[in-house]
């Protein structure tokens, strides 16, 4: 199946900042998140498929290259994706080799030496908590690492690879079709230039075995979803030696039960009765510091925003603190006894006879009167 457009994957246009494409990543990653979605295949897809966008949209080389040439530019089979750019082939390395060979050059044998081990990406959940004040985890990774056995060269210990019979060495085989001469990757030893007779026990010639590293991560506080910490050198092993790639841990915030977070921004939903909202009062409201006083003065009506100063996220990059937002909910009272539905019933008839009680009410019966009356 043909992969769809990492824009339109995101819902961004291609000019997207780097902020539009995090708040657009956030969004998806939240919505189709698989703690939210359990045994949802659609939603892990349609959450994989927004991490890798978001991966290669985030990159401004392997941006570049996508909005350059599609997919293909990102693609690791084709000289994008992790190694591009950071060691990999890119399309001015594959459109060289062609016309190149095309035309009589060729590369030769630079391709027979050390091979930049592949980057890995590892999503590293956290709650709101720990994101905004930080933390230490440890981590477990799967990976490719350097056989010890051989030190990497795949050769039986004691023995050492030696030179390519088909290709002398070169890593490639030239081939003559008409009046063109066509190089491909020697099909023997796949373009290293060098054959192992004798293969190590351990990792069967390949000079690397799969492993799983345990690391420890200091996550900086302040991170959100989408930000990356990157492990220089914690990624897979490289081949023939080569150095190995990173390790990118890519953090996911979890939900949390009371915040909601919008930038260096908390907000959150705060119940008040009735008679709180109509008289005025003093709350106790929630912060990540521990609770604070907010004082609610007498007529405050439902959705009105009262500000915390201070009291939101110190962003990971530097600046001020966030505010956190509290927006007030008046709750309805339930399961009321028989005298407080007479009390109810008595305060009720008495507001009917004075509309200046609710003037937001009467506004609104005001318009309806005028809009039928324009009919």
């Amino acid at each position: 199946m043909a992969k769809r457009d990492y824009y339109e994957v995101l819902g961004v246009q291609r000019g997207a900042s780097e902020a539009e494409l995090k708040k657009a990543y956030r969004r998806l990653a939240m919505k189709y998140h698989p703690d939210r979605n359990p045994d949802d295949k659609e939603a892990e897809e349609k959450f994989k498929e927004a991490n890798e966008a978001y991966e290669v949209l985030s990159d401004a080389s392997k941006r570049a290259a996508y909005d350059q040439y599609g997919h293909a530019g990102v693609d690791p089979n084709m000289g994008g994706g992790a190694g591009f750019g950071a060691g990999g082939a890119n399309f001015s390395d594959i459109f060289g080799d062609v016309f190149s060979d095309l035309f009589g050059g060729g590369r030769g044998g630079s391709r027979g030496g050390p091979q930049r081990g592949n980057d890995l990406r590892y999503t590293l959940e956290l709650d709101l908590e720990e994101a905004v004040r930080g933390t230490s985890v440890t981590i477990r990774v799967p990976t490719l690492v350097a056989c010890k056995t051989c030190d990497g060269s795949g050769a039986k210990k004691g023995t050492s690879p030696v030179t390519c019979t088909t290709c002398g060495g070169h890593g490639q085989v030239r081939m003559q079709q008409g009046f063109f001469s066509v190089q491909q990757t020697c099909p023997r030893c796949h373009g290293s230039g060098q054959m192992i007779a004798d293969p190590c026990g351990t990792c069967h010639g390949r000079g690397r075995v799969e492993e799983h590293k345990t690391l420890s991560v200091k996550v900086p506080a302040g991170v959100d979803t989408g930000d990356r910490i990157r492990l220089s050198g914690e990624g897979e092993a490289g081949a023939l030696g080569g150095p190995a790639g990173d390790l990118y841990v890519v953090v996911n915030v979890r939900e949390h039960a009371i915040f909601q977070r919008d930038g260096k921004h908390l907000y959150c939903e705060v119940p008040i009765s009735f008679a709180d909202a109509a008289l005025g009062g003093e709350l106790e409201v929630p912060t990540l510091d521990g609770r604070v006083k907010l004082k609610i003065p007498e007529a405050t009506q439902t959705g009105k925003l009262f500000r915390l100063r201070g009291k939101g996220v110190t962003p990971v990059r530097g600046g001020g603190a966030g505010d956190l937002m509290c927006r007030v909910v008046v709750e309805t009272p339930v399961n009321l006894d028989k005298r407080q539905r007479e009390l109810l019933e008595e305060f009720r008839g008495s507001l009917q006879s004075d509309s200046s009680h609710s003037p937001r009410a009467k506004g609104w019966f005001d318009g309806v009167k005028r809009f039928f009356g324009d009919l």
